[in-house]
């Protein structure tokens, strides 16, 4: 039975640490060192502490399923966990050959800020606008892109740092959806 516990605790704990790695290094990725540092203390106490316990049981595979099962349930649950923080901004570039300047003014009354290019597409003249948003924004952003022009082209990137013009500096606490 103590083997089964231990088994369970692994699976735990790993079900704790595994969500704190993925969000740490999306931190790193993203320069935040501060938080990435805190969030990898925690992660190495914790793993210490699993490793340990299946190191106390080698003899029963109970001890590997539990780590492995946290291993993989951990990941999804980090992956879930990252998705609901929505850390960073992303910078759409949509490409236009409707009325750029409705959509222009649809999201500049959005509260979005705006950079409209004019280029040229392989059927004519296009507009190419730049907006860099807060990650959790980018759902209503691209709602309103497709309530004026379902066939603009977007793309999305992951912007690692963004400042200054209408895009201000979030602290790290502020992505968290509420």
């Amino acid at each position: 039975m103590e083997v089964f516990a231990s088994a369970l605790l692994v699976l735990g704990l790993r079900l704790l640490d595994v969500p704190l790695s993925t969000v740490r290094m999306l931190y790193m990725v993203r320069g935040q060192r501060s938080v990435a540092a805190v969030l990898a203390f925690f992660e190495a106490l914790i793993w210490l502490y699993a490793i340990t316990r299946v190191f106390a049981h080698l003899h029963a595979p109970a001890q590997y399923l539990g780590w492995a099962l946290g291993f993989a349930l951990g990941t999804a649950l980090g992956m879930g966990v990252e998705g609901w923080l929505a850390p960073g901004y992303v910078t759409l570039r949509v490409i236009t050959r409707g009325r750029a300047a409705d959509l222009v003014q649809a999201l500049r009354d959005g509260g979005y800020g705006v950079t409209e290019v004019e280029g040229r597409g392989r059927e004519g003249p296009v507009a190419v606008l730049f907006v860099v948003v807060p990650r959790r924004a980018v759902r209503r952003l691209l709602a309103l892109v497709d309530a004026h022009d379902p066939k603009a082209f977007i793309t999305l990137e992951q912007t690692t740092r963004a400042r200054g013009g209408h895009v201000r500096e979030l602290p790290w606490w502020s992505g968290v959806r509420k």
